[in-house]
């Protein structure tokens, strides 16, 4: 399928799907014109690149990551034997920057709480 197409089938833009390339998540295929096909795999990639950058994954993780997943787009399944322990490392990553986002909230709280009301 072309790229308007694409667009389309997973709500991305071509600006996105082009950014999805250059980092080495997708590689549609080419015409001799340049133009991009891509497949109803490249669809299923799309989506489990956008639920990996939700989960808060960079896209340097992400495509390291990629090769070891299989499932539908909304089931993912890990197949590589040391992705679960990058996993974990990323999910202790996300919690401690969730951490430090609770502390600042509090001292932004404590701030407003010391300053006149209304």
């Amino acid at each position: 399928m072309r790229m308007k197409d694409m667009v389309r089938r997973t709500g991305v833009s071509e600006r996105l799907l082009r950014y999805y390339e250059d980092q080495g998540l997708l590689a549609p295929e080419r015409l001799p014109s340049g133009y991009r096909v891509y497949s109803e795999d490249d669809v299923v990639t799309v989506g489990r690149i956008r639920g990996l950058l939700a989960a808060g994954l960079t896209t340097a993780v992400i495509a390291r990551m990629l090769p070891c997943l299989e499932g539908d787009g909304s089931r993912m399944v890990p197949i590589c034997p040391d992705l679960v322990a990058e996993l974990r490392g990323e999910r202790t990553r996300i919690t401690a920057a969730i951490d430090d986002l609770r502390a600042a909230r509090g001292v932004l709280d404590a701030v407003i709480a010391a300053g006149p009301r209304g």
